[in-house]
């Protein structure tokens, strides 16, 4: 049979309406994978160093959520606890104080701003443990969302209880701190470009786990 012109141009219309959409399609695909992959782009500080936008974040997000965490271990301070409960916490505020100063160093480096921390106010009150210490944007830490952070209002509830309750809520607000410490830091080494960092969020990932199951534990 004699395929006529015009039956001949219809098929080869559709044909490259086709190849369009087909082109289009792939073009889509790949476009938005390399936009979800790619990773943030490294810089390079006076000093040598390498790090991007995710050491920066880690590093400023880090710094404030440890030091609640030694905070709240400032509050075991004068209890009557199990030894077993002051040697974790001791264990903690060993860990992650010169953690703390660490990462203050490294965005020193990377000029970007150290965070102000709940211990810096209340070393500017005279110790004062009231609700300076909270994860909440009204009390002016600009802590509000980061993940495991107890509020304000849950650390006053913390510094009043009597030894018998603060135990179970500090265990328990712990725990939570430390899962969302792993959390921060699992994002770290997924996308930091500092190999000093991304080593110290393997650290936290380690330690912090391991505490999670002595906290666990300690509730029986």
């Amino acid at each position: 049979m004699t395929t006529t012109a015009p039956a001949r141009a219809r098929r080869t219309r559709r044909a490259a309406l086709a190849l369009t959409a087909t082109l289009a399609l792939t073009l889509t695909a790949c476009g938005g994978a390399d936009d979800d992959a790619a990773p943030a782009a490294p810089r390079t500080a006076a000093d040598g160093s390498v790090f991007n936008d995710a050491d920066v974040t880690f590093a400023t997000e880090m710094i404030p959520h440890h030091a609640q965490a030694v905070a709240m271990v400032d509050l075991m301070d004068g209890r009557t606890l199990d030894p077993a409960l002051v040697d974790l916490g001791e264990g903690i505020r060993e860990a992650q104080t010169p953690e703390i100063q660490q990462m203050s160093a490294w965005l020193t480096a990377w000029d970007e701003p150290v965070p102000e921390t709940v211990r810096d106010h209340a070393n500017a009150h005279g110790g004062d443990h009231g609700s300076d210490h909270g994860g909440d944007d009204e009390d002016g830490d600009g802590m509000a969302g980061m993940e495991g952070m107890l509020s304000a209002d849950q650390m006053a509830e913390l510094e009043s209880a009597d030894d018998a309750a603060f135990v179970d809520l500090w265990v328990e607000g712990m725990i939570a701190h430390h899962e969302g410490a792993v959390a921060m830091a699992e994002t770290e080494i997924d996308e930091g470009a500092n190999e000093e960092a991304v080593a110290l969020a393997e650290q936290v990932v380690a330690t912090q786990s391991a505490e999670i199951e002595e906290l666990q534990a300690l509730l029986g």
